[in-house]
């Protein structure tokens, strides 16, 4: 059955509240930030945003609908999109739909998260029973012992060295010295990378992202509404996502991108070669690689080849994560999710500033999120393009 498509509907207005490594301030505070400045650059007044979806994971003992008191709003659609990394792609989608659907005429989507001293354990602590049962008994209680596991997996299959993984990673600092909401801007080479302390073999420090507080934000609209208005916004062309692929593969080596990249690309009409651009979710680098490969950038277990064979800097042959991605910008919990298609916004509407892509017309974000031992269960893709 062929899925509706997303015309009439747009994504506009990006907001990034900037990062901090530590916050005494709660997601609430976040949240209310992103709003207030969505708001500020739209026009638009609190008793208009009639739609809202939230990504966090610190939110709590709070919840989505406890948001609304708190930030003086009566939607009348809302949605909470526990997904991580997919997040950003799934809240697209569902507002998209609301909208068609006459359900909501603006739709706030943000994903953000605090960081106090001791968040990121606590989140750790009460992930998934799967980490409980299948990580903790051995020591770890992160996800570094997981993405180890398939990192290696994934090297012993495609004989990815930890040098092709090193040039995602310096390619993406090298951007993110062009970025000013990065936290991390010091110059990173191979040679700094290779050197690097390990962490959970073969895993060492800069394979890793780094928590952070902040705020990632944009509203989906009707494109009438935001010409009426005059907001810059990009053209959603396709958008997908798949939870639990591959559920017979004994440790992730693809995901659900992989499944429907043919409707992806085929619901665009364009093909790989078409994309300016490409925004990540990139919490650790082998799933950078396994969205080029399960995108269809280039074959299964090409990947390697791949990165060795382009550039990924802002004006190499392949931009990709054009802001730093989170590896260098910072992961803000669940807003790293947005962090893609929030860059991806800037670039289509010609507000990238020094970080903007030459020429860029379209470009892809792709998700991942939801890590449990072995794998992570959700993905999701869009395909933007410039109005």
């Amino acid at each position: 059955m062929k899925r509706k498509g997303y015309d009439g509907v747009v994504i506009c207005a990006p907001v990034s509240v900037p990062y901090r490594r530590y916050s005494v301030n709660s997601a609430h505070w976040w949240i209310g930030r992103a709003l207030h400045a969505l708001l500020q650059r739209t026009g638009l007044m609190p008793d208009q945003i009639d739609g809202l979806s939230v990504s966090s994971f610190t939110l709590a003992p709070d919840t989505a609908i406890g948001l609304t008191q708190h930030l003086g709003l009566s939607p009348r659609w809302l949605d909470y999109v526990p997904m991580g990394g997919a997040g950003g792609g799934v809240a697209l989608r569902r507002a998209v739909r609301g909208v068609q659907a006459g359900d909501a005429d603006f739709v706030v989507c943000v994903g953000a998260d605090t960081n106090h001293v001791d968040s990121f354990r606590k989140t750790l602590s009460s992930f998934s029973r799967f980490a409980q049962d299948a990580v903790y008994p051995y020591g770890s209680g992160g996800p570094n012992a997981s993405f180890a596991l398939i990192t290696r997996h994934y090297m012993n299959k495609t004989g990815a060295t930890r040098e092709d993984f090193g040039r995602i990673c310096v390619a993406q600092r090298a951007n993110a010295q062009r970025y000013d909401g990065a936290l991390m801007q010091k110059t990173l080479t191979l040679e700094d990378y290779m050197r690097a302390r390990p962490i959970a073999d073969p895993i060492h420090l800069f394979d890793c992202v780094m928590p952070c507080a902040g705020a990632e934000a944009f509203l989906v609209c009707r494109e009438d509404d935001a010409v009426a208005m005059n907001i810059p916004y990009a053209r959603i062309l396709s958008a997908i996502e798949r939870h639990n692929a591959f559920a017979s593969d004994p440790i992730q080596f693809r995901g659900g991108w992989a499944i429907d990249r043919d409707e992806l690309w085929g619901m665009a009409g364009i093909k790989p070669d078409a994309v300016d651009f490409l925004q990540t979710y990139d919490d650790y680098p082998v799933i950078v690689m396994m969205q080029i490969e399960d995108l269809g950038f280039c074959e299964k277990g090409e990947g390697p080849a791949f990165v060795r064979a382009h550039s990924l800097t802002t004006d190499g042959d392949f931009p990709h994560n054009t802001s730093g991605g989170q590896l260098s910008v910072g992961q803000a919990g669940a807003g790293g999710g947005h962090l893609g298609l929030v860059e991806a916004l800037r670039q289509l509407t010609d507000e990238a500033g020094t970080t903007a892509v030459p020429n860029a017309n379209i470009g892809l974000v792709s998700g991942f999120g939801m890590i449990n031992y072995d794998r992570g269960l959700a993905s999701s893709a869009v395909l933007l393009a410039r109005a």
